[in-house]
């Protein structure tokens, strides 16, 4: 006989309990926790797992929250444009960016359940770490490891609205996308850093070059020599 679940605060509560019980933050076991309680809301609907991963986020246990979603299938092909902002309220931190645009953002953008002007309007955003958002969105399409199969037209296309973005976080997220591309088409990323070789960070060409010289980002760091 199956017990009937608690309340989603309660349960939430229960959750944020045992993650801090883990001591101090480790994504292993945290993952591993997160993973025990996906396979006790595997047949929980969607509305509940979204309650429990929402009352998560507002505890401060974002990543959890996310991973809860999107490792429950009716809970996040549920998602849209304005549950997914409503779940990125707030973000302000590579950490949760990265945690946020990795985990359901650019997956969900993969997955059709956004739209290109979505993501367009988080690259065009005052909030830098929203424009971020938008760069680290389309690691997902160009990721093989989260189904993607590499969209040299959708990356590109917000790589541009941002080349001359001041910001350091933005620079290093277009390095990433650029270098997440360069698999899937080298020819392109490098026709693009070329073509904004004045308004890209010194940084971003050097790490998009030596990924596309050598297929690393740091090479001399990955040989063990000091830069």
């Amino acid at each position: 006989m199956t017990l009937p679940l608690p309340e989603p605060e309660a349960l939430a509560a229960r959750i944020a309990d045992d993650l801090r019980a883990l001591g101090v933050p480790s994504t292993a076991p945290m993952r591993t926790l997160r993973q025990r309680y996906s396979r006790e809301l595997r047949t929980s609907d969607a509305e509940y797992v979204l309650s429990v991963a929402r009352a998560l986020i507002a505890r401060g246990y974002k990543w959890t929250g996310w991973e809860l979603i999107r490792n429950h299938r009716g809970a996040f092909e549920s998602l849209d444009v304005a549950a997914l902002e409503g779940l990125g309220e707030g973000i302000d931190s590579w950490d949760d960016v990265d945690g946020f645009a990795r985990t359901l953002a650019g997956p969900a953008w993969l997955r059709g359940l956004m739209d290109d002007a979505t993501v367009h309007a988080w690259a065009r955003s005052p909030d830098l770490w929203w424009r971020r958002t938008a760069l680290v969105c389309t690691v997902a399409l160009n990721m093989r490891s989260q189904g993607g199969n590499g969209d040299t037209a959708r990356t590109l296309a917000v790589c541009e609205m941002l080349a001359s973005d001041p910001e350091r976080m933005v620079q290093q997220a277009i390095s990433w996308a650029l270098r997440e591309l360069v698999v899937h088409d080298a020819a392109a990323v490098a026709a693009f850093v070329d073509a904004h070789e004045s308004e890209l960070a010194a940084r971003t060409k050097r790490e998009v070059r030596h990924k596309l010289a050598t297929g690393l980002k740091n090479p001399r760091r990955s040989a063990g020599v000091k830069p």
